[in-house]
């Protein structure tokens, strides 16, 4: 399963109370329609003004349309937690992290003002059509959605961190490598940094990022470089050093296990 996609879901028959198992969390933007949502111990109804995140989990899903001749008509926003995770781990200075709430919902539920309906409608707009949504895109309008709810929102911010429950040693991991991400730190050292054993902190490493420590750090370090060789019009003689490499001719066999080409090759093509 991917950990990011974004559908449309449109239909003209009534779906009578269903079980659920969601996988991932999910926003659902109501266009047309209700839509109702039982938890164990709460819950929720939905209608077009609103819109709703679900904690991943179990629950009874049921919908209707708003006339008999109508249709129920949606927008689905699938997503993991550690998209969630690694959203609060780049932005710790958000407002509402520290808004002490001793309880929360398994849903929140929104009220969609002029700028959540616009962004609404451009989720439409980039669903129309048989166009593919780059990923990269899809988290792009994730963030967007996130920073603006924090900020017209801030009270619910603690609520919307606590749908992405992750061990304290997850945190550990995600700090350390963040931080260093443009040293040159070796995966030993993040290791011995988050006071684990390489074989446990690898383990745990490719169950949150879903990769091996090494070829993670390796895209992310290629495409740091990658940017300094199209941008700033560097050459690889000149940067090798600042990512680890002790000779050049190891940073371009890197550059190449990542991109096909050496960096020069890179240069001219772009």
């Amino acid at each position: 399963m991917t950990n990011i996609s974004l559908l449309r879901y449109r239909t003209n028959k009534p779906a009578a109370r269903a079980k659920i198992m969601l996988q991932q969390n999910l926003l659902t933007f109501l266009l047309a329609g209700e839509k109702t949502v039982h938890f164990a111990g709460t819950q929720v109804t939905v209608q077009p003004h609103q819109f709703v995140m679900l904690a991943a989990g179990n629950c009874l899903m049921s919908e209707k349309m708003a006339t008999k001749k109508g249709d129920y008509h949606s927008i689905l926003f699938f997503f993991d937690s550690n998209l969630l995770a690694d959203f609060f781990t780049r932005h710790t200075t958000l407002p509402g992290q520290q808004t002490n709430q001793s309880t929360t919902h398994p849903f929140l539920l929104f009220e969609k003002d002029e700028y959540l309906v616009n962004f609404t409608h451009s989720l439409d707009c980039l669903l129309n059509g048989n166009n593919t949504i780059h990923p990269e895109m899809q988290k792009v309008k994730l963030e967007e959605l996130f920073l603006y709810l924090a900020a017209q929102y801030p009270g619910k911010i603690q609520q919307i961190r606590k749908m992405s429950p992750e061990t304290n040693e997850d945190l550990i991991i995600r700090q350390a490598v963040t931080s260093h991400l443009n040293s040159n730190i070796t995966v030993e050292e993040l290791a011995f940094l988050c006071n684990m054993s390489l074989s446990s902190f690898k383990r745990k490493f490719a169950r949150i990022y879903g990769n091996s420590p090494n070829r993670w750090l390796l895209e992310k370090r290629m495409e740091r470089a990658a940017k300094l060789l199209r941008h700033h019009n560097r050459k690889a003689s000149e940067i090798y050093y600042e990512f680890g490499y002790e000779n050049l001719s190891s940073f371009i066999q890197s550059f190449k296990q990542i991109y096909g080409i050496t960096p020069k090759q890179y240069q001219l093509s772009n």
